[in-house]
């Protein structure tokens, strides 16, 4: 089924054979043992900044786009929108041009139309953010489509990146936040007031039927990543997730892995779970994955669905 992947993390899609041919020096057991061994969102977060730290140069980046993008045309995703933790390699005091310059090439090469979403690290605060935003301004026309927040939703307002999502959407850009994952609906009341046209995850909605009612009414997606929501403890098991609740809701959704080499699962595995587990038919959400992405064309192909 033709689907679009529209919250990915590039980082978070490092498979242990992509990290063994990145850095020989390491072992599977090595690698193994720094995957999250608590479903907690801590855990996941010390194991992603381990898979940080061990993409170097930009070469190393480009590999690990090569083998995401071969990963999705494998389970017939036609367009991605692929999340760059771009402040994260600045923390890293990594050259985030060449790093970006050298994804977009390998990008370019991929038969997955891709587009680039740049994220800032929300308790690094918004000075750490303005200068990401500025590049990604300066990259609109190579590739880069949105600009976005993500992190600890406790520690870093949306408020604080008022300014900053005000500059990117004045030089061209869409605007997304990760918010209502590890917070309540006023994390996702605060990233829609200062321009949030997407909620990454977004499950605490359910707990407002007035927020429910506006993302319906305005036509506001969550991109909800199932699996992703279990392994990190923001839902206790499978059963309690309350994609049904949204869907039943009328709150646009798109299906997404997030991290999928950390949480273990690809986008086909997220559609069947979706389908088996909630009734959720799998060509509405692969429907909703065009109609909701930041690419016009995308979008426009589907209207004719």
């Amino acid at each position: 089924m033709r689907k679009a992947e529209l919250h990915v993390h590039l980082e978070g899609s490092v498979e242990p054979a992509t990290l063994l041919e990145i850095d020989s020096t390491l072992s599977a057991a090595e690698i193994a043992a720094h995957m999250p061994k608590e479903r907690t969102f801590a855990a996941f977060i010390e194991s992603y900044v381990w898979v940080n730290r061990r993409l170097r140069s930009p070469q190393d980046y480009a590999l690990a786009a090569k083998h995401l993008l071969e990963r999705l045309a494998q389970q017939d995703v036609a367009y991605a929108e692929v999340t760059l933790s771009a402040g994260i390699i600045l923390w890293k005091k990594q050259d985030l041009a060449a790093i970006y310059d050298a994804i977009w090439a390998e990008s370019q090469a991929s038969q997955v139309k891709t587009r680039w979403i740049l994220d800032a690290v929300r308790q690094f605060g918004p000075d750490e953010a303005a200068p990401l935003a500025e590049f990604a301004v300066s990259r609109r026309e190579h590739g880069v489509v949105a600009f976005g927040i993500g992190g600890y939703e406790d520690v870093g307002p949306a408020q604080w990146f008022r300014e900053v999502f005000s500059f990117a959407r004045q030089g061209g850009l869409r605007l997304v936040a990760h918010a209502g994952e590890t917070v309540g609906p006023e994390s996702i009341w605060a990233a829609l007031e200062i321009g949030a046209e997407r909620i990454g995850h977004g499950i605490s909605a359910v707990e407002d039927a007035e927020l429910m009612a506006h993302l319906r009414d305005r036509k506001i997606p969550l991109e909800v990543s199932i699996s992703s929501n279990v392994c990190t403890g923001v839902v206790t098991t499978l059963r309690d997730h309350p994609v049904r609740r949204l869907y039943d809701a009328g709150v646009p959704l798109v299906l997404n892995t997030d991290d999928p080499a950390l949480f273990f699962t690809s986008l086909d595995r997220e559609y069947k779970i979706a389908e088996r587990e909630f009734g959720i038919p799998p060509d509405e959400m692969a429907a909703n994955s065009f109609r909701y992405a930041f690419d016009a064309a995308e979008r426009e192909w589907a209207s004719g669905l």
